[in-house]
């Protein structure tokens, strides 16, 4: 897989994870889904995202 599809894949689960807990635990974890969501937002005008720079320091292919 490449960095973009990994990208795809751990913001969706995080998204999934976070509001999860926000119903089940404590809505406090809603500002997680928001953390990701504003993340994404701001990597679309900027095409900087700190997960892909992880991403490829480990090695993912682009």
């Amino acid at each position: 897989m490449t960095v973009e599809r990994y990208l795809r894949l751990i913001a969706g689960a995080f998204v999934l994870l976070s509001v999860a807990l926000g119903y089940w635990v404590h809505p406090g974890w809603f500002l997680f889904t928001a953390f990701v969501g504003l993340n994404l937002f701001q990597s679309a005008f900027t095409d900087w995202c700190p997960m892909m720079t992880f991403l490829r320091k480990l090695g993912v292919r682009s």
